[in-house]
């Protein structure tokens, strides 16, 4: 029995659905990675003079549509399918990246990256129903979620790496950047248009097309208005009374992303001024840790489906908070890359681990609304993160970003401790 469902497993990973949502998340990821890293706040600064101030609002815009739209296009993708949902939202990244090269406004590029954000954001709820959809019987998708991190960590790294390279041979040639990240957001259009379409349609609703058959047009709008309006209704009721789920879920999700945002704005600036390590070797720390993530993701992927979430979000929790919390006062480069892959070995636990345990909160109806919630809530610990770390930096010292995302960590390993225990052993 465990190897028919190994078999039903690589399967469902090798099925033309889910191929497509590991290529439009691995180019999806990519772009961000190229624009928001690479190219967007060098671009921004030194080539059209605006402020930090300005870069910085138009980043929180991007971060903003990204994640309060995830929730509606999950909604969305439910009635409307995957094809339509993901091409739509993705032809708006090719429209975003078309502002970026070709007006220098500071208003039309703080819209563009607001746009960006609203392009991406039914990606994840997308991927995250529809890996949960063809999970099998028996919800066993952690190797599926180690698959979905390894495409997105890969297209997060490349990007920048690609694009460093190709700034550096075309001597910062922006407008040959942004020509190839157009191209890059058609072939998305492209790949969306693949997808499965996946919509059910009821019954009634043929009824409901049949009856508005010689009826005038406004009559027929507003039929149909108040007919969106009754699902909306009944679709926030359905999510009320289905998600049955603990109150301590709600932080978990917020601190989950929280300690990420924690050291995204800081940890250059640490490794540059207070190891004084160079900028290559600070790339080889990346790729190191990187590196790790990405290769125990399926490994742990497949442990968590035969095991279970719990002892690996346990350990990968706990293990992160002691790393952490010691990285911060470590000097040797030699220490330096050993916590750096140990962190990076807790996350492939985490990640897999923890949309693992999510989905199985997840009722079956109404999953795509559920999910996009679910993000939206984690996703604001991104936009709130780096806030507060830019603030412990300057008033508490450089370290104390590092040893507040360990206390996060613990928090973290508390409130899944206790949650765990209140579930079924499978968690």
């Amino acid at each position: 029995m465990p190897q028919a469902t190994g078999a039903a497993a690589v399967r469902r990973l090798r099925s033309p659905f889910f191929v497509g949502l590991l290529i439009i998340l691995f180019l999806v990821e990519f772009m961000k990675g190229s624009l928001l890293v690479a190219v967007l706040p060098v671009y921004m600064k030194n080539s059209l003079g605006l402020s930090a101030h300005t870069i910085g609002i138009a980043f929180s815009l991007q971060y903003i549509g990204d994640n309060l739209f995830r929730s509606p296009f999950g909604w969305i993708g439910e009635r409307l399918g995957y094809r339509k949902t993901m091409a739509g939202a993705l032809l708006m990244t090719v429209i975003a990246v078309s502002i970026i090269a070709f007006s220098s406004g500071a208003f039309w590029l703080a819209i563009a990256c607001f746009i960006l954000g609203l392009g991406t954001s039914p990606l994840w709820p997308t991927a995250m129903t529809g890996t949960t959809e063809i999970s099998g019987p028996n919800n066993s998708n952690g190797q599926a979620m180690g698959t979905l991190e390894m495409a997105s960590l890969a297209g997060t790294g490349a990007g920048p790496i690609v694009m460093n390279f190709l700034m550096d041979r075309t001597d910062k040639n922006y407008h040959t950047a942004f020509l190839i990240l157009i191209g890059v957001g058609v072939i998305l259009v492209l790949v969306a248009l693949m997808l499965p379409s996946k919509v059910r349609i009821p019954i009634q609703s043929a009824a409901v097309s049949a009856s508005e058959v010689g009826r005038g047009f406004f009559s027929v709008m507003g039929h149909r208005l108040g007919h969106l309006l009754g699902s909306v209704k009944k679709t926030l009721y359905e999510v009320r009374n289905t998600l049955k789920v603990s109150w301590m879920v709600y932080p978990a999700l917020f601190l989950q992303s929280f300690v990420i945002g924690l050291l995204s704005p800081v940890i250059t600036l640490y490794v540059q001024n207070e190891l004084h390590i160079s900028p290559n070797m600070y790339s080889l720390l990346l790729i190191a840790g990187g590196g790790i993530t990405v290769l125990a993701l399926i490994p742990c992927g497949k442990l968590i489906d035969r095991f279970g979430t719990r002892p690996f979000l346990n350990s990968g929790f706990l293990l992160a908070a002691i790393s952490l919390s010691i990285f911060s006062m470590v000097h040797s480069l030699v220490l330096v890359f050993v916590f750096v892959c140990i962190i990076g070995v807790s996350y492939a636990m985490i990640l897999p681990g923890w949309n693992t345990f999510v989905s199985h909160l997840i009722p079956e109806g109404e999953r795509g609304a559920i999910w996009g919630f679910f993000l939206t809530l984690q996703g604001s610990g991104m936009v709130v993160g780096p806030i507060v770390s830019g603030q412990l930096w300057d008033r508490l010292g450089h370290s104390s970003p590092f040893l507040a995302s360990a206390i996060v960590m613990a928090m973290l390993f508390v409130i899944h401790f206790i949650l765990s225990r209140r579930m079924k052993p499978a968690l």
